[in-house]
């Protein structure tokens, strides 16, 4: 009797073990960039696969993310080791001229009193990817928005700048 009960025990715990899941997982496995694919578009491939996932503070896996999370986690998957926080990360990247910006380079936005920054990754045709704050999910913006427009510090790349 006990070791069926102890059976019966154990299946239900592991069936309720896979009852809950994360809010939301990516919907595929992202690997290092082949010769097929670069580096630039493994990110944007990442990022996109991201789109919906909640905002976490501190968070840089797809269970949460925080802005400078989001573009280290996707930068991580394309094999670039990059800074962990939005101000690092505009200070070492490699400065683009707002004319010249490409799919995947670095957004840095103002966004409050003395240092702080918010970073996203242009996806081009003036919108870009981001994790915008507590409450909200990864999601898609405009630059043109006036809130962003009028924020817009820098344009960065940890690519090779032309």
């Amino acid at each position: 009797m006990f070791k069926y009960v102890h059976s019966l025990l154990l299946v239900i715990f592991l069936l309720a073990g896979c009852a809950s899941s994360p809010e939301r997982e990516p919907s595929s496995t992202h690997l290092p960039p082949t010769h097929k694919q670069g580096k630039r578009e493994t990110v944007l491939n990442t990022l996109h696969h991201m789109v919906g996932i909640r905002y976490q503070y501190g968070g840089n896996s797809p269970k949460g993310f925080d802005c400078s999370g989001l573009v280290w986690y996707s930068h991580k998957q394309a094999g670039i080791s990059i800074p962990r926080t939005a101000r690092e990360q505009m200070n070492r990247s490699n400065p683009v001229n707002r004319n010249n910006m490409r799919s995947g380079d670095l957004l840095f936005f103002k966004t409050g009193w003395g240092s702080n920054y918010h970073v996203a990754t242009y996806i081009g045709g003036g919108l870009f990817i981001h994790a915008p704050s507590s409450g909200k999910k990864v999601s898609i913006a405009r630059l043109d928005h006036p809130y962003w427009k009028q924020r817009l510090q820098r344009v960065g790349t940890f690519y090779p700048v032309r």
